[in-house]
């Protein structure tokens, strides 16, 4: 492909991804609870559920939600549920001393299959990158190396985005001290999430 078509791809990601959805919410919800340990999971977690839903848009997928309405509603409403659970969760997470961490509670693994789960169930996700993604696409390149650089790139991108709000979230826990600020900041968290479930639920296909 060509170097415009590239960055032209690079610059529409980026704002893409600074916008904040249901994924970056679980990103800055977990780093806020649980701090640095819980943000690299949940990065982790992004990169993985990013390239499980490119890798199906790629495979036809994305496609076949586009063609089928009962197929999309299944999964919208599954992501929707998921996100309702994480965000009552997050609502009725116990509260304590920061400063003697809640580390031996941390389960990174479980933050990020929660994560993962999030951003590979999105239905509109599979849909937009299969919408998204021939835009850049030049025709006279080989469409395999195309798509695989295109995928790679928005992978770094996303891993680095999830990073950026990860670590600042991280950081402001510090900040935090106070069991009644944390259940705020939980309950904030929480019906964020939930308002994405419920978004969720309500979006239609394009």
């Amino acid at each position: 492909m060509s170097f415009e078509h590239w960055i032209a791809f690079v610059g529409a990601s980026v704002v893409l991804l600074l916008i904040p959805g249901p994924t970056v919410l679980l990103v800055i919800s977990y780093s806020l609870s649980h701090g640095r340990k819980a943000a690299r999971a949940t990065v982790a977690g992004v990169a993985l559920g990013d390239f499980t839903a490119m890798t199906a848009s790629m495979l036809g997928l994305g496609l076949l939600l586009a063609a089928s309405a009962e197929l999309f509603t299944i999964l919208k409403w599954i992501g929707a549920a998921y996100l309702v659970y994480l965000g009552i969760k997050l609502w009725r997470a116990p509260v304590g001393d920061l400063g003697k961490a809640d580390t031996s509670e941390v389960r990174p693994w479980r933050i990020f299959w929660h994560t993962y789960m999030v951003t590979a169930l999105n239905p509109k996700g599979l849909v937009f990158f299969v919408a998204f993604l021939p835009q850049f696409v030049d025709p006279a390149r080989p469409l395999v190396t195309q798509l695989v650089i295109f995928e790679a790139t928005f992978l770094v991108l996303a891993t680095l985005n999830a990073s950026m709000y990860g670590l600042l979230a991280a950081g402001a826990r510090r900040t935090i001290r106070k069991p009644a600020v944390q259940r705020w900041v939980n309950r904030a968290g929480g019906t964020l999430l939930i308002g994405a479930g419920a978004a969720t639920a309500l979006m239609r296909r394009s």
